[in-house]
């Protein structure tokens, strides 16, 4: 079993720790830390380390040292400790830490299921001592935890980051403009890469900090001085399209040392600034908007106006005024609506001079079904359906008849493993909007507001309300009772999603083609000015990423006789499992 060992942190502690069991050539990982920061490390010996700490003022504020030892460890998996203490200590929420996020990458070693299973113990154990607050599971379905910059990359991310930071480094120092695109779909981790490039970014400006982090290998470290030193001052946003996943992101920036909120931008914070950026980095890029289904207009036009645009102008020509350098995520198959950026500007963009581009693959939300999962939703939802029905042992798929057992299994889901939502297309309208709502509703004042017309959505008798709040929905209190839509949900994860398919998408069986019921999509904007073409790629888009919200399982019912007979081809019944 691990032990942990607790002393003061002073000049005196490397003299101290030679004295003791674990203190000196032996692998260890460390957690240095005050009532409010703290500083994770591993080393082979945490004497001299504890030594060469002291003589940074950087950690002189640090008052106490933790060393984690046991018989069992090796280099590799002081590596994997350290990197899981990181990522959950910096969600756990209560220290600031004082390491940067380079250099935390995922790697396999002898016994590492054996190593895992002693770092949840370790857990435990620290929990006890009062250095963490809480439990993994609950820590797991945090914000802070889920878009936190202190995240162990894929092999596929890393190579990703590395070339984006030696390319960049590149432009800078010949003081050439450049365009950087990120492909990648849902679920490969575009916004955790961005959040990660902008936190390494921000932490080389603080140069003390940058030379003390020996404990972790910086492949990247010389290209990330390169850039601060070619630019003074660096300056630097994150730019969020989608004001759900924008206000989600400004929470989470105001506990991780060295970013804040004010760096998550709107497209209109870049279109009314006076200042040109540095580096803006884009998420969700294909949610940019033109000129197109609007409900504002006048500020749309006063921006363009102001960057010499004309009325043609889109955010994303306003991203590339006002910055020297732009990374850009981008996803075509998660445009949902006609005043999203059209493909083609996307295209246009590669034939600028400095343009590149890099594919994201690994699948990181949906891994229990993994890449093959998702090939599997896209293929269903096209016209070049699957060749056969594919079970998945790992991930739980399957499809209701009945749509309150589903929602009620969601419903169940949550209370064993939190985030589980119940979701669907925009086939109804949202009669609620507006209205008083309870929070926590008990079956006399849900019979209450049923009767006095206050639902949104009714099938086979039943009743539900769409999503209560616009932003940060998932989180509200009440979200597991409601309905969620594409606004709530894209860009977040979830552990099971029951999603509903309405009647504004159907199947014909006999010409085997999918068909848009304009009548019965109720997004106005969605859906004004398009043709049916248009219309039904849009309407695909959105069910193809809802079906890719949940990491564990996916429950779905569908409303339309045919598509529900098509889609039995493919995903199996809840009563046949």
């Amino acid at each position: 079993m691990a032990e942990i060992i607790t002393k003061m942190f002073n000049a005196g502690t490397s003299n101290v720790l030679k004295n003791e069991k674990y203190g000196s050539n032996w692998p260890v990982v460390y957690i240095i830390n005050n009532k409010e920061e703290a500083y994770i490390g591993e080393t082979t010996d945490a004497s001299i380390r504890s030594n060469q700490h002291w003589a940074n003022e950087v950690r002189r504020n640090l008052d106490k040292i933790s060393i984690i030892g046991d018989d069992t460890f090796n280099k590799s998996s002081i590596l994997d400790l350290e990197s899981f203490l990181i990522k959950y200590m910096s969600a756990d929420n209560k220290y600031l830490l004082q390491n940067g996020n380079g250099g935390l990458q995922n790697h396999d070693y002898y016994q590492r299921k054996m190593y895992e299973d002693k770092f949840r113990e370790i857990w435990i154990q620290l929990k006890t001592k009062g250095l963490v607050k809480n439990d993994l599971r609950m820590i797991e379905n945090t914000d802070l935890f889920k878009y936190s910059p202190y995240k162990s990359l894929t092999i596929d991310q890393y190579m990703i980051v590395n070339s984006i930071l030696s390319d960049l480094a590149d432009y800078v120092n010949t003081k050439e403009p450049a365009t950087f695109v990120v492909e990648g779909g849902a679920g490969t981790g575009k916004t955790i890469l961005g959040i990660y490039i902008l936190k390494l970014l921000m932490q080389a400006k603080d140069k003390k900090t940058i030379e003390i982090e020996e404990d972790q290998v910086e492949q990247n470290l010389s290209d990330i001085l390169k850039i601060n030193d070619a630019i003074d001052d660096l300056k630097i946003g994150l730019v969020i399209p989608m004001d759900n996943l924008r206000t989600t992101l400004r929470n989470v920036f105001k506990h991780i040392k060295g970013l804040n909120s004010r760096m998550v931008l709107s497209p209109h914070d870049i279109g009314k600034s006076n200042e040109i950026y540095d580096v803006l980095i884009v998420d969700e890029a294909h949610r940019l908007r033109r000129r197109k289904n609007l409900t504002q207009y006048c500020t749309f036009d006063e921006n363009n106006r102001k960057m010499g645009l004309g009325k043609e102008g889109t955010e994303l020509d306003w991203v590339l005024k006002k910055s020297k350098y732009q990374i850009f995520f981008y996803d075509e198959d998660q445009s949902i609506k006609p005043t999203d950026i059209r493909k083609e500007k996307f295209y246009e963009l590669m034939q600028r001079k400095n343009y590149k581009t890099y594919k994201l693959t690994a699948q990181l939300r949906c891994i229990a079904g993994g890449e093959e999962y998702v090939d599997y939703v896209k293929s269903i939802f096209s016209d070049k359906p699957p060749i056969k029905k594919i079970k998945f042992n790992k991930y739980d798929l399957k499809m209701f008849d009945d749509v309150n057992e589903m929602v009620q299994d969601i419903i169940k889901k949550d209370s064993e493993f939190g985030l589980c939502r119940n979701v669907a297309g925009y086939a109804w309208k949202w009669n609620s909007k507006g209205k008083r709502l309870h929070l926590y509703w008990d079956k006399k004042e849900i019979k209450n507001n049923f009767e006095n017309g206050i639902f949104d959505i009714e099938i086979d008798g039943f009743k539900y309300i769409w999503n209560s709040k616009a932003t940060d929905w998932i989180n509200s209190p009440n979200s597991v009772n409601e309905i969620g839509s594409i606004h709530t949900t894209q860009g977040f994860d979830l552990n099971y999603v029951g999603l509903i398919i309405g009647n504004e998408l159907r199947y014909d069986l006999k010409t085997k083609e999918f068909i848009t019921d304009r009548k019965n999509y109720f997004d106005a904007k969605g859906k004004a000015n398009t043709t049916d073409e248009e219309l039904l790629e849009y309407v695909l888009n959105i069910y193809r990423t809802m079906m890719l919200r949940g990491m564990l399982g996916t429950y779905i019912y569908v409303c339309d006789e045919g598509l529900r007979k098509y889609l039995s081809k493919y995903i199996n019944n809840n009563n046949s499992y």
